[in-house]
């Protein structure tokens, strides 16, 4: 049976760009930067955040042949940039002081803190596009 979400995985145009922003900005740890030559360079890369040690975030780079052909990957690319190709939600006790921290770190937000039926929530992009929603509370499922 199934026992425990250990990764997710978010595409990303520059994994270093990504480590700098996830790590610098966002305060995240790095878990694991791994490259391997006999799978053409491929570099497998984590991050997480520093109270969840059992889960990452995998930055992987989108692919070009033989993993994606070239059409499929400039195509995944320009979604990724676009912010519609997945996000990341995280938690915080105060939306509105991770807001302001964040933005101090350089972070640069298109939805300030705004009040939702089910609590505050602001959203910023990643240096690829990807978006990330910051929830105080605990979402919309939890009313």
């Amino acid at each position: 049976m199934l026992k425990l979400l250990t990764h997710v995985q978010v595409w990303v145009h520059d994994q270093d760009a990504a480590l700098a922003f996830y790590t610098g900005k966002l305060g995240m740890q790095l878990r694991e930067d791994i490259r391997l030559p006999e799978f053409g360079g491929f570099r497998w890369l984590t991050v997480g955040l520093p109270k969840q040690p059992d889960v990452a975030i995998v930055l992987l780079a989108v692919p070009g042949p033989p993993g994606l052909d070239a059409e499929t990957a400039n195509q995944l690319k320009t979604l990724v940039a676009k912010g519609v190709a997945g996000s990341l939600f995280v938690s915080t006790d105060d939306c509105q002081a991770t807001y302001e921290e964040l933005k101090r770190r350089g972070v640069e937000f298109h939805q300030e803190p705004t009040k939702q039926p089910y609590g505050m929530d602001a959203a910023l992009r990643d240096p690829s596009g990807n978006e990330i929603r910051i929830m105080e509370g605990r979402g919309p499922h939890h009313g």
